[in-house]
């Protein structure tokens, strides 16, 4: 059979230079602190000058881009504001999530919940409840000290080290709960060592007494940490063996979330989400 439409897969090509390069400049200008000159984004992403200010003037018209003449810079624009703003108000990432926890709830039979990351706290957005088990203290909304909780463990373990510095820069900001956890920045260093090695992060007691959870972050398309997926549990119901079946399971889930929002997990956990043969 022969395709009819105009639109056949056979007739399409297989890319659009133009709409690549003009979403690389709108990339390159958001990676920016700042407004940039357009020969600096030409030459980051390779492209003719006349090209790139060909693709700003565009950008520029549609409200994307604002050009700040007396500096001869480029910045992102009101639209792109907007466009943040929309994916803000339609919480893509929670949407995505709901059906990755709900499967991983099933599995293991204990609550799991979606946390990112908001200063030196996180922040949960999802919270799914396993039938039977108690309330959590890690409701939609609630704030809890990053450095505490097996869900700031992990997304704190994949950022640079002079940001972790910089959100833990004396004493005064660590956060006491129950006399438990890291108190000053080199102790909270070998505990993301820690969680680097194993891929995800725990926590026993030092957000609710009796309960423990692990962690593994959720990466985006550039390997950074944008959320992490985790399972809380009552501490004394779950042997060692069970709890690493449970960093299994959510490192399964960290990985499936990660390739529904078209993310990228750093180069170390590849081999740690790959599921075994015979899994």
């Amino acid at each position: 059979m022969s395709a009819t439409g105009p639109e056949s897969s056979a007739h399409l090509p297989r890319g659009v230079p133009a709409a690549r390069q003009t979403l690389a400049l709108l990339q390159a200008l958001a990676r920016q602190p700042g407004p940039v000159p357009a020969a600096a984004l030409a030459r980051e992403l390779d492209l003719p000058r006349s090209t790139t200010y060909h693709l700003l003037a565009e950008l520029q018209q549609a409200g994307f881009v604002v050009h700040l003449p007396e500096e001869r810079r480029y910045g992102l624009g009101v639209s792109a504001f907007e466009i943040g703003s929309a994916y803000s108000r339609q919480e893509p990432l929670a949407r995505l999530a709901r059906p990755v926890l709900a499967r991983l709830v099933d599995a293991v039979g204990n609550s799991a919940h979606l946390a990112v990351l908001h200063g030196r706290e996180v922040l949960y957005v999802v919270e799914q409840r396993a039938p039977g088990r108690p309330p959590l203290v890690t409701d939609v909304g609630v704030r809890l000290p990053a450095q505490l909780t097996a869900s700031g463990r992990a997304l704190l373990a994949d950022l640079p080290a002079p940001q972790v510095r910089a959100l833990f820069p004396d004493a005064g900001a660590f956060v006491d709960r129950h006399g438990q956890g890291p108190r000053r920045l080199s102790e909270l260093r070998r505990l993301l060592g820690e969680v680097r090695r194993s891929g995800s992060a725990t926590e026993d007691g030092e957000v609710t007494p009796g309960f423990a959870s692990v962690a593994t972050a959720v990466h985006d398309h550039a390997g950074r940490p944008t959320a992490a997926v985790a399972v809380t549990f009552p501490a004394g119901e779950v042997d060692v063996p069970g709890r690493d079946e449970l960093a299994v399971r959510v490192r399964r889930a960290a990985a499936e979330l990660t390739r529904r929002i078209n993310g990228s997990p750093p180069k170390r956990l590849v081999s740690q989400t790959t599921p075994p043969r015979g899994g």
